[in-house]
């Protein structure tokens, strides 16, 4: 039986992954110390959604280590040498990085670095699949021309309809702190594949949700938006006017791509990862479609202050993704996305 390794296997794209290939007969080991709840509090905790895989899973098994204990994890590699390594485990919020700077670059760094040497030693053949974020291209998609419309802003440049490719820089721009721990991630991840000849692959995401989320203020942008909406609970739109635009992706196209790469392994690889221009919407629109759903209105204020570093408009072009991949496609719809979601929160 092929053995998976997977990090944050708790959280919305972990928990996913190990349902997803535990149905196709994988050996499924998860590494999760429910740190999500340490950094969101009672919003951010993951053991309803432990409890939930492990009741619907045949072979699964959760180990409640810590990615930056250098030694457990180098133990747990030479033990079980998996055959495929996905690694979801971070700290994911650009606006609690600043408050937590080391927490967020000991996860996201040096957590990475472990989980890296760890296959170079016992798992050097093994497929490396790391969920890293656009945050690393840091503002620089605020530089592209914009054009606003009546509810979001969008690309006045043709060039962009697409949306943006992997060949913007990630260099010389005002990321975040958790956008420059993550990019740091990204560099080594490449290096490992293009130094070692390890395959390895990193993937840039847009907006990934689904209905697993344990969302949060500070992350989990749809989940949280339906659960404000279902819960009556005050929302806050930071700047932009609330024309603020974001792909969406759903956890199980995000798995269905780690899937291909195993398939279909390179060394380094970097790939943009999100709904494409198809499932990209602003926030006005996600509160009108919020509000549809469920079937009543959003609470909601406008502070005029953006998010530092956030992106005003951002969509991933899929184009690279479907030139490697072209079995792999986006099957979750916006609507599919909105309504699974409220549906799981009934």
């Amino acid at each position: 039986m092929k053995k998976l390794l997977v990090t944050g296997s708790s959280g919305l794209i972990g928990s996913e992954c190990v349902t997803y290939f535990d149905s196709k007969g994988w050996k499924v080991y998860g590494i999760d110390n429910n740190m999500r709840k340490d950094f969101f509090g009672p919003d951010g905790d993951t053991s309803w959604n432990l409890k939930r895989i492990q009741s619907c899973t045949k072979n699964f098994k959760h180990h409640a280590l810590d990615i930056r204990d250098r030694q457990a994890i180098l133990k747990f590699f030479e033990e079980f040498k998996p055959d495929f390594i996905i690694h979801c485990a971070a700290q994911p919020s650009h606006d609690l990085a600043a408050s937590r700077p080391f927490d967020d670059f000991d996860v996201n760094v040096v957590g990475t670095m472990n989980m890296l040497e760890a296959t170079r030693r016992f798992a050097i053949e093994s497929p490396f699949c790391y969920m890293s974020t656009n945050k690393v291209y840091g503002d620089t998609p605020n530089r592209l021309k914009l054009k606003e419309l009546k509810t979001r802003w969008d690309y006045a440049d043709k060039k962009y309809k697409d949306g943006i490719d992997e060949t913007m820089s990630v260099d010389q721009c005002l990321h975040s702190i958790f956008g420059a721990s993550k990019v740091a991630a990204d560099v080594m991840v490449q290096e490992y594949g293009k130094y070692f000849q390890m395959k390895t692959s990193c993937y840039r995401g847009g907006c990934l949700t689904g209905p697993s989320h344990s969302a949060a203020e500070l992350h989990g942008f749809l989940a949280y938006l339906i659960k404000c909406v279902k819960e009556k609970r005050h929302y806050r739109i930071f700047g932009y006017k609330g024309k603020q635009v974001r792909d969406n992706i759903h956890s199980f196209d995000v798995c269905r791509v780690f899937e291909e790469f195993y398939l279909h392994p390179r060394c380094g690889e970097v790939y943009n990862l999100g709904g494409g221009r198809g499932n990209s919407i602003s926030m006005l629109e996600s509160i009108k479609l919020a509000e549809d759903i469920v079937g009543k209105k959003l609470d909601y204020e406008y502070l005029d202050q953006n998010r530092k570093g956030d992106h005003i408009c951002y969509i991933s072009d899929l184009a690279k993704l479907k030139k490697h991949f072209p079995d792999w496609g986006i099957t979750k719809s916006l609507d599919d996305i909105f309504n699974e979601i409220a549906d799981a929160m009934k």
